[in-house]
């Protein structure tokens, strides 16, 4: 695909919560409207899908052209790519039982329209538009020859999202459903592994450490406590971080050793990576057991901060040597050390999800 920044399709975006429905349009990358934010109606299906229609057609009209497509994520279970939405929906009770939405749209626009899941689009969108080229671009200039094309993107908010891409291309899965949200939790290993990752887990651990498990406070409040900008219990909140940092990290770890290749993380509770990126690190660099007793890494590749100048600079070094060819004077640079890298989205998940839309909706139509 060329460079989707000088792309002159315009493709409309949606950001479809429970409670209203935020209607763009993308071009180059950038948002080219002023956003349109309606109730969703989600318990209602001919009123939601009125609603969709209206947003959409108030675009339209704002553009005063023709799109060239539809593209946003939706929350929940489906058939991605054709654009069918149903299964348990918390947030969207009305399409439960199964709606054709892709097509419903697409018949009632004339264009193409791409559904999928927000974690996909978020790593789609730092794989195109974010971390990656950002970190490519940064081993350029400092002169390594090492390059990446496989990234994880990981969201933490109301749950534990993941999206994977592999050579530049977004994995869908065969069912679209790559998950890692219904992993063991390590230490419990009974309950889901987002249910110790996600906001109800930053509330629930703080509630349960500090002995005030009624307290009412959001993910921001217990950061803020951790500050010491607000009164409250300032070891409990900043062992809740360290915590879902630990449990994260150990989910993390088992991609990270299937896909090889970065890490980034956005969403709303990474504002307070500094709590619980350091337990999230000890747990992708731990060590294992071989049934001899023989010690191994969690990953088998060395994993580094991204964000820490210092540990850029030794990822981007690496351990280059040389290596004489048998029988020959040449020699070539050899480089054994197997480096993986985690950062925090620089883009934010929601820009990165709408990156990953468009960028998806580009790809797509190229094939057609």
């Amino acid at each position: 695909m060329t460079d989707f920044r000088n792309d002159p399709r315009i493709v409309l975006t949606l950001d479809a919560g429970g409670t209203n429905m935020v209607f763009g349009a993308m071009k180059g990358g950038e948002f080219i409207v002023d956003p349109l934010t309606l109730p969703a109606h989600s318990d209602t299906l001919d009123l939601c899908l009125g609603t969709m229609v209206t947003g959409f057609r108030t675009i339209i009209e704002k553009l005063g052209e023709k799109p060239a497509a539809i593209s946003f994520a939706f929350p929940g279970p489906a058939d991605y790519p054709n654009g069918i939405i149903g299964g348990y929906l918390p947030n969207f009770p009305s399409f439960r039982d199964g709606v054709a939405l892709g097509p419903f749209l697409s018949k009632t626009f004339g264009v193409p329209v791409f559904i999928n899941n927000d974690g996909d689009l978020f790593a789609y969108g730092e794989a195109l538009g974010g971390i990656l080229p950002e970190i490519n671009a940064k081993l350029e200039a400092e002169g390594s020859s090492k390059r990446y094309h496989n990234l994880i993107g990981y969201t933490f908010g109301t749950g534990f999202g993941v999206g994977i891409v592999v050579n530049d291309q977004l994995n869908r899965g065969d069912n679209s459903c790559v998950e890692t949200f219904c992993l063991p939790h390590k230490d419990r290993r009974d309950m889901i592994v987002e249910d110790g990752i996600a906001i109800k887990a930053v509330k629930r651990i703080y509630g349960e450490l500090s002995g005030n498990p009624d307290h009412g406070l959001e993910p921001k409040d217990i950061f803020d406590i951790a500050e010491g900008k607000i009164p409250g219990d300032v070891e409990a909140a900043k062992k809740a971080f360290a915590e879902i940092g630990a449990a994260a990290g150990d989910a993390m770890a088992t991609a990270a050793t299937l896909i090889d290749g970065l890490i980034v993380i956005g969403g709303g509770v990474t504002a307070s990576h500094k709590y619980f990126m350091p337990s999230l690190l000890a747990a992708l660099r731990g060590k294992i057991h071989t049934f001899k007793g023989e010690e191994t890494g969690r990953v088998q590749s060395k994993v580094y901060n991204l964000d820490e100048p210092e540990e850029f600079a030794a990822f981007a070094k690496g351990d280059q040597k040389k290596l004489k060819v048998y029988g020959f004077d040449d020699e070539v640079i050899y480089d054994p050390q197997k480096r993986i890298g985690i950062a925090i989205s620089k883009l934010g998940a929601s820009k990165a999800i709408s990156v990953g839309a468009y960028t998806f909706a580009l790809s797509q139509l190229d094939r057609m």
